[in-house]
């Protein structure tokens, strides 16, 4: 179904700017915490204005938050390191509520990045869970209010423990805060709901604070997509990282080779025997000198009424993006994903001679080889 579009008065505007548009005096409510309303406005019409206003206030609150970074976040990163040649303890995160679920995200963010970590339920760590906790682990609590009453009763026996605190909190002047030894700035200006009261932008921004974190540490760490590999050898992405391009990619007799000069006909014969999606154009020692893929036969036969003078060359595309049989599946996937047009076929070069033909199929069929 397509979405239906905003009015003009309201198309484009920000969840910042969009009090700002003018509307007439028929203009009766709002949608988020300021985006006007007026009369007429189909039902389909205002809930995409309603999505599209809670998605710019979390997104303008995760950037307000990110230019708030600092020494604070430094102060964060050193801690949870520990001094030079000592080591530090693991780190518990906890909270309650929703930011208990946003806390389980950041120590799973944590533990496949490097960075030791368990979540702590802030209630069951009273009746026994605290026993998780050693000396010198480092805590980062989280809350909206900084006054969660679960979260104030742990700091007296995790401190017991030479615990050392750092907090993702909303409110800079609160009880929580006062308990910390570095504190991430959590606050937000408004909820992305409507009557500004469900936990949605505050959730977002300390996930993002949390995810900031991680990413420093992994930074400051080293941590590279081996390290990663080894933490996460599982699912797409860990096939991705632990897989290399030769253990996937076709070869030999599965792929369609041409000449130059061979005829256009040859070209779909030899693509339709082994469909794989293109034909690799080589030269002298199996030197590639394009790529043909079916988009190109496609094309040729759009724009030309008799392809029967046409040549490999008159239709590949030359000096076609490749990668190497020794690169990562996760290399070769965003050498074809992350760019304006897609592509779906891939040659393997060894030095100038091609070796075979990976596709974006293949990648995702792709499992182990031990």
């Amino acid at each position: 179904m397509k979405a239906e579009p905003l009015p003009d008065a309201l198309s484009g505007a920000s969840a910042t700017d969009v009090s700002h548009v003018q509307v007439s005096s028929a203009t009766t409510r709002t949608v988020g915490v300021c985006m006007p309303i007026i009369d007429g406005m189909t039902d389909k019409a205002l809930w995409l204005a309603a999505a599209r206003s809670a998605m710019q206030t979390e997104g303008e609150a995760v950037l307000a938050a990110s230019g708030r970074l600092g020494d604070s976040l430094l102060s964060a990163v050193e801690l949870i390191l520990g001094p030079p040649g000592t080591a530090p303890g693991k780190v518990v995160v906890t909270g309650m509520g929703k930011s208990g679920h946003v806390a389980r995200k950041i120590a799973a963010t944590f533990q496949s990045t490097g960075t030791p970590s368990v979540f702590l339920h802030p209630t069951e760590a009273g009746h026994g869970d605290l026993g998780m906790c050693q000396a010198g682990d480092r805590v980062l609590m989280i809350s909206k209010s900084g006054s969660t009453a679960e979260l104030l009763d742990l700091v007296a026996p995790l401190r017991e423990l030479d615990a050392h605190f750092i907090g993702i909190l909303g409110n800079l002047h609160s009880p929580l805060a006062a308990q910390m030894d570095v504190v991430l700035d959590a606050s937000v200006l408004r909820e992305a709901d409507p009557a500004g009261y469900t936990p949605t932008a505050s959730t977002v921004v300390a996930l993002a604070l949390g995810h900031a974190l991680a990413v420093a540490l992994m930074e400051a760490r080293g941590f590279t997509a081996e390290h990663f590999r080894r933490y996460h050898p599982s699912g797409q992405l860990g096939h991705n990282l632990r897989l290399r391009v030769a253990d996937v990619m076709h070869s030999g007799g599965e792929v369609a080779w041409v000449k130059a000069d061979d005829s256009l006909k040859h070209v779909v014969i030899e693509m339709s025997q082994r469909p794989l999606g293109a034909a690799c154009v080589v030269g002298d020692e199996h030197r590639l000198l394009g790529l043909i893929t079916d988009g190109d036969v496609r094309r040729a036969l759009r724009n030309h009424d008799d392809i029967r003078p046409l040549r490999a060359s008159d239709v590949m595309t030359g000096s076609p993006v490749h990668i190497g049989p020794g690169a990562l599946v996760h290399e070769a996937l965003c050498l074809m994903e992350d760019r304006p047009s897609q592509i779906y076929v891939l040659p393997v070069l060894e030095a100038e001679t091609c070796v075979g033909l990976l596709r974006l199929h293949d990648i995702y069929q792709a499992r182990s080889v031990d």
